[in-house]
């Protein structure tokens, strides 16, 4: 929960404070904590599990935004631009969540400037990292974006293991393919070209990444 960005300007004190007046949230995979189109009045902090945040077209098809771990958070756009929610967050496994009302928050941020400064950076952060995904649509092809996806989930959720760097990124194959804009058959022999290439090994909802700098120039 520290490694927030809400936290991260706060003293101990403050922080505690802070965490004394957050509810506590426990999902299971597959739960939804808000859908698309919802009132939103609170900001969310991933004290473990995986969230997943997403949109659905007209016709039925997803997309996922994002996949957010421990330590991140979501939710906090309701706060400077009160309204809908703009995604569905649903849980990719078991949960816990530390949530804030935007009239809590409100309060904290008139006291305190250097928040509200760290809550700006986590949006321009995010705002960054959908300018990236929306390049990468464009002018990356599948197998580069499969790529960039591993390694960003590889950077975030990956630990060192004998022969690589295992990611349980807990996503279907399907999830996969929704991360990167593909087609899950698309995106399957991606991941089956680089298996064959011995950049990587596959595992249940998980990759053990063998040969990173390969990966990191398929993904340029």
């Amino acid at each position: 929960m520290r490694r927030a960005p809400l936290f991260a300007a706060l003293d101990d004190e403050a922080g505690d404070a802070l965490l004394a007046g957050m509810s506590t949230v426990r999902m299971e995979r597959s739960d939804v904590l808000f859908h698309e189109g919802d009132p939103g009045d609170t900001l969310y902090v991933i004290g473990e599990g995986k969230i997943k945040l997403g949109r659905t077209s007209q016709d039925g098809r997803e997309n996922l935004i994002a996949i957010l771990g421990p330590g991140e958070m979501f939710g906090e756009l309701s706060l400077f631009d009160p309204g809908p929610r703009t995604m569905t967050a649903t849980a990719v496994a078991e949960v816990q969540l530390m949530g804030l009302r935007n009239d809590a928050l409100t309060g904290l941020l008139s006291g305190r400037p250097e928040v509200s400064k760290a809550l700006l950076g986590a949006l321009a952060q995010r705002l960054r990292r959908t300018n990236e995904h929306l390049a990468d649509l464009v002018f990356t092809d599948v197998p580069g974006r499969v790529a960039k996806a591993l390694l960003d989930l590889a950077q975030r959720f990956g630990r060192p293991v004998e022969g690589g760097i295992m990611v349980a990124h807990d996503l279907t194959q399907e999830e996969l393919a929704q991360l990167v804009g593909a087609s899950r058959e698309t995106v399957n022999k991606a991941l089956a070209d680089f298996a064959t290439r011995g950049w990587l090994k596959l595992e249940a909802r998980a990759v053990l990444l063998m040969d990173v700098e390969r990966l990191q120039r398929r993904a340029r």
